[in-house]
């Protein structure tokens, strides 16, 4: 997604960056239907990642630090192996900061969508209560709690934390997407008729309109990739616009009954190894939803 999605809500303070090695796609011939074969180069690590991290693991090993400096450290460590994808080993940094300070609300946060990756659905709620508990204006907690709800299957509070979500701000496309899933969920006629109403309140030439434009039927596959080739303002995020195409692609596919296809997408959009995207991260739980419907 997004800036404000990339880490959803947390805010790194590792400045660490990210390059594409490049990418590329292909359609299949005669129109609209995309093939599920594309190809697309993962996003790799900078060095200056790498780098990062040793600086890290020397501070945490040898330096003498005040408690409040220990807890940012692992923090700040547990951040990075995230981008990384090590997601066992931010868990345990995320915790261990906890234990030295029971106060870090982005740390629960992790957490509680590791929990949700995991199916542990009580550990997330409890994780994102804590969340809002420390800070009740967090609003990307609404999002996270949101998604649990949904893959939890409590259909009716998901749809009270997606509300609140999307009413904090109705310009952005993506909280309009996710409301729209989440109440699909539960009546796909009156979620449509709400995406239709939220869609006149986007901006017309934001990549996340065109996403919700695909949902409308405005738009069809080819033009969803066409468009993502427009506009770009740095390598990676054509990559990043992949892998959210194709996790929304996935969900309409899946709910039309075409699950190889759905698949397919949802292993393309963890190949491109945007790990601290939203939609890489539930691509792989939407994969095990597939398959315990098989």
């Amino acid at each position: 997604m997004v800036s404000k999605f990339k880490a959803l809500a947390v805010v790194s303070l590792l400045g660490a960056s990210l390059m594409m090695s490049g990418c590329s796609a292909t359609a299949r011939a005669g129109g609209d239907e995309i093939s599920g074969k594309l190809m697309v180069a993962p996003l790799l690590p900078d060095y200056k990642q790498e780098v990062t991290l040793a600086k890290l693991n020397e501070v945490l090993s040898t330096m003498e630090l005040t408690e409040e400096q220990r807890a940012r450290f692992h923090y700040e460590r547990g951040v990075l192996y995230d981008s990384l994808g090590l997601r066992l080993l931010g868990r345990l940094d995320f915790s261990q900061a906890l234990r030295i300070r029971p106060d870090i609300a982005d740390a629960y946060n992790f957490l509680g969508i590791y929990y949700t990756q995991e199916g542990e659905f009580d550990s997330a709620y409890e994780a994102f209560d804590g969340v809002l508990e420390l800070q009740p204006d967090y609003d990307y907690a609404y999002l996270n709690r949101g998604i649990a709800l949904y893959y939890g299957e409590r259909a009716d509070l998901a749809i009270a934390d997606m509300n609140r979500f999307f009413s904090l701000d109705p310009s952005d496309g993506y909280r309009s997407l996710w409301l729209y899933l989440v109440e699909s969920a539960k009546d796909k006629p009156q979620a449509l008729a709400h995406l239709k109403q939220h869609r006149q309140q986007l901006s017309g030439d934001a990549w996340a309109t065109v996403l919700v434009d695909f949902y409308l039927g405005k738009v069809n596959k080819s033009e969803v990739f066409a468009k993502a080739k427009q506009g770009l303002s740095q390598p990676r995020e054509y990559t990043e616009r992949l892998c959210e195409a194709y996790f929304y692609l996935a969900k309409t596919e899946a709910e039309q009954g075409n699950k190889e296809l759905a698949a397919n997408y949802l292993r393309l959009a963890l190949a491109t190894n945007v790990y601290d995207f939203v939609e890489h991260r539930y691509a792989r739980v939407e994969l095990a939803r597939l398959a315990g419907q098989e």
